[in-house]
C-alpha cells in the first residue's frame, strides 16, 4: 500500500515546486512565523506524482526560534483511490516537522530534524500510512551559488511495509546576479528492501529548473524524471517525465 502512497520513492519534497518563504521578522521573545501557499501543475515526490498527474494546492507554516530551533507543517492536495478496496482513498497529505539548524562557519549550514507523514484517513479499515523519517541536511553557499546535500531514513516501520529506506539527495542552485531569475537542479537516490525502492530496489530521480520572483510571489518551472524502466510501468505510476509549473506566494 505504502508503494501507492509514496510513488515508489521510499519516502523533504525534493523535487516538488516548494512555497516562497517571507523573510523573518523576529519579535522581542525571538520567535518568528513565516510561510506560503503554493499551486503547481502536479506534485512530484520524489519523481513521483501524488496527485495522479493533476493540479495541486500546498501550503506551509513555520515557526522559527533566533536559536535555530524550528516546527512547522506542509500540507497538499494527493489522490491516491483505492487504497483498500473500499473505493474510498487519500485526498490529503500533511507533513510535521521540527529541528535545528546552525551556521558551523561562514556560508556553511548544518540542519537536522524528525519529519512525520500523516496521511487523515479517507478509508474503511485500519490501514497504516503514517510513518516518521529523520533527516540531515547540509547546505554551503558561495555568492550566488549554492549546494544542498541531504539524507533522510526511515527504520521499520509497518506504513513502509515493515522495511527500512533510505533517500539521499543533493540540489544545485544559482541566482543570476541583478535579475529576479534562479537556476536549480536535483539528483535523487532511494534506497530499500520493499517496493518503496522502486521495482528493483532502487530509483534514481532528477530535475532540472528555474525560477523567476516578482514582489511576494515566485513562478517555477521544472523538468521532473525517474529511470524507472517502462517495462515497470513507468507512466501508469506517474514516474515518467514531465514539465511541472508552479506559482507561489509567501507572507
Amino acid at each position: 500500500m505504502r508503494k501507492s502512497i509514496l510513488g515508489l520513492t521510499a519516502l523533504l519534497l525534493a523535487t516538488t515546486a516548494a512555497p516562497a518563504f517571507a523573510q523573518d521578522d523576529t519579535d522581542s521573545s525571538g520567535l518568528s512565523v513565516t510561510g506560503g501557499v503554493t499551486l503547481v501543475s502536479d506534485y512530484r515526490f520524489r519523481g513521483f506524482s501524488q496527485n495522479g498527474e493533476k493540479a495541486a494546492i500546498q501550503g506551509t507554516i513555520n515557526l522559527n526560534h533566533e536559536s535555530g530551533f524550528y516546527v512547522g507543517t506542509w500540507a497538499s492536495s494527493i489522490d491516491f483511490p483505492d487504497i483498500d478496496g473500499s473505493g474510498n482513498g487519500l485526498t490529503t497529505e500533511i507533513d510535521l516537522y521540527g529541528g535545528y539548524t546552525t551556521e558551523v562557519s561562514p556560508g556553511l549550514t548544518v540542519d537536522v530534524g524528525l519529519l512525520y507523514y500523516l496521511y487523515p484517513k479517507h478509508v474503511v479499515g485500519n490501514v497504516d500510512t503514517d510513518f516518521f523519517e529523520p533527516y540531515v541536511n547540509v547546505t554551503g553557499t558561495s555568492g550566488p551559488f549554492t549546494l544542498k546535500v541531504g539524507a533522510n531514513y526511515a527504520w521499520d516501520q509497518s506504513a513502509i511495509g515493515d522495511e527500512s529506506a533510505i533517500y539521499l539527495h543533493a540540489e544545485p542552485s544559482v541566482s543570476i546576479p541583478n535579475t529576479p531569475l534562479g537556476l536549480n537542479a536535483h539528483l535523487g537516490w532511494a534506497k530499500s528492501d520493499s517496493f518503496l525502492g522502486g521495482p528493483d530496489g532502487d530509483v534514481f530521480d532528477y530535475s532540472i529548473g528555474a525560477t523567476a520572483a516578482w514582489k511576494m510571489l515566485t513562478f517555477g518551472v521544472s523538468y521532473v524524471n525517474t529511470d524507472v524502466k517502462r517495462a515497470f510501468g513507468k507512466e501508469a505510476i506517474g514516474a515518467d517525465g514531465a514539465v511541472i509549473f508552479s506559482i507561489g506566494a509567501s507572507f
